[in-house]
């Protein structure tokens, strides 16, 4: 009966994947289950009229074995800051190694300094992934370049949970060629140099958020000056 009675629970949360996980690993259907109840929530969400000065904000980036997750790339580390507006709280932040499947490129552990034998010791993925989205919340997600990123999170959500991302996406790389389209360059390198932000921990995922949100920063402040006020208008503005 104790086992049903988690059956039914863990259904209601999730739905039926979730709760048949749970008859064969007790704590992935869990943290399943809280992935999929945390983006059936974030589909409710209407944030158009929050103001950008007041918006609540997760920079993000992820490091990866490669570049296709169709190809069976992988994500080995998670790093995140919170903001609100254009304040950075650099207290309120998120870092994990996330364990692959695969061994990484000799390529990638020179780039990103992340060796096989610390990344066998990382949780797997699926509790990097319940860790991360419950210091998101309902929060709107930044990113530089959210192609990559959003194709290795939703690859990695629907491959641990059968879900699919529902958070809303500012891209300072869409934001920088809408603000400046007369750059010939919109790398994260370049922006950071353009804009005076000190480069201190490229290619580890909480030094490359920190930067990003550095730049976001101060893409936010060239953005509201320029009449542009909430989420909505944001959006907007993009879309010209």
């Amino acid at each position: 009966m104790k086992g049903m009675s988690r059956f039914w629970h863990l259904y209601k949360l999730g739905g039926i994947t979730p709760a048949v996980t749970s008859m064969f690993d007790p704590q992935n259907a869990q943290q399943m289950a809280f992935i999929r109840s945390v983006m059936k929530e974030q589909r409710k969400n209407s944030m158009y009229d929050i103001a950008l000065e007041s918006l609540e904000t997760v920079v993000f980036d992820l490091e990866t074995t490669g570049f296709s997750p169709y190809n069976g790339d992988e994500i080995i580390s998670i790093g995140a800051v919170g903001m609100t507006g254009d304040t950075v709280l650099e207290e309120e932040s998120f870092y994990s190694l996330a364990k692959p499947e695969k061994t990484i490129p000799k390529n990638i552990v020179r780039l990103t300094g992340i060796t096989n034998e610390e990344a066998a010791k990382a949780p797997e993925l699926i509790t990097v992934l319940k860790e991360f989205l419950e210091f998101v919340r309902h929060r709107v997600l930044v990113v530089h370049g959210s192609g990559h990123d959003k194709h290795f999170l939703n690859s990695a959500l629907w491959k641990t949970s059968k879900v699919n991302l529902s958070h809303r996406f500012i891209d300072c790389l869409i934001l920088a060629k809408r603000l400046e389209p007369k750059r010939t360059s919109y790398d994260l390198d370049s922006l950071l140099g353009d804009y005076g932000i000190e480069v201190n921990g490229r290619h580890h995922a909480l030094g490359d958020a920190r930067m990003t949100a550095q730049l976001w920063r101060c893409q936010l402040q060239e953005t509201m000056s320029r009449g542009v006020h909430t989420l909505g208008d944001l959006y907007d503005f993009l879309s010209r």
